[in-house]
């Protein structure tokens, strides 16, 4: 409720910003164990990198009257492999509790008549741990255009 980007939405179990003179992979230990309660040990046991996602896009309060700003973005995409019975723990006062959804529950949250409580830029992630998984078929209409647009914006 008191984050300044999406308050109240839905979220990944753990995302983070990518600071300089920090590994991947270290980022990726800090924010479980900040934002989860996830023990080191257990990141590094169950942590898979799983590629990355870039797009661009056009945002800000102002850019309805045409003074909004380029967004670039790239998002560096890890799996973790939690045990059934781990129960993330809220840490760091960014996030008020923790659930879990079922895959159909997942693709149901992604039809456009939902009511949208997922942070925007989860969908991108979604969609790509979808495609990764063979949730979403090389035979589904514009399956290609899907995958481009996954990786439609610069890396560098």
């Amino acid at each position: 409720k008191t984050k300044s980007k999406f308050p109240s939405m839905l979220d990944h179990i753990v995302a983070g910003g990518q600071p300089a003179g920090l590994s991947l992979l270290d980022n990726v230990i800090k924010e479980c164990e900040e934002e989860a309660g996830i023990a080191e040990e257990l990141t590094r046991r169950g942590i898979k990198p799983a590629g990355v996602i870039s797009y661009e896009n056009y945002g800000g309060r102002l850019k309805d009257e045409g003074e909004g700003v380029m967004n670039r973005v790239v998002l560096f995409c890890f799996d973790l492999m939690l045990p059934k019975d781990f129960v993330p723990s809220v840490n760091d006062g960014e996030v008020e509790s923790f659930f879990t959804w079922s895959l159909e529950e997942v693709a149901q949250s992604m039809h456009p008549e939902y009511d949208d409580p997922i942070k925007p830029n989860c969908y991108p992630v979604i969609i790509d741990f979808m495609l990764r998984e063979g949730h979403i078929s090389p035979d589904s209409p514009k399956y290609l255009e899907i995958v481009r647009r996954l990786r439609s914006g610069p890396c560098c």
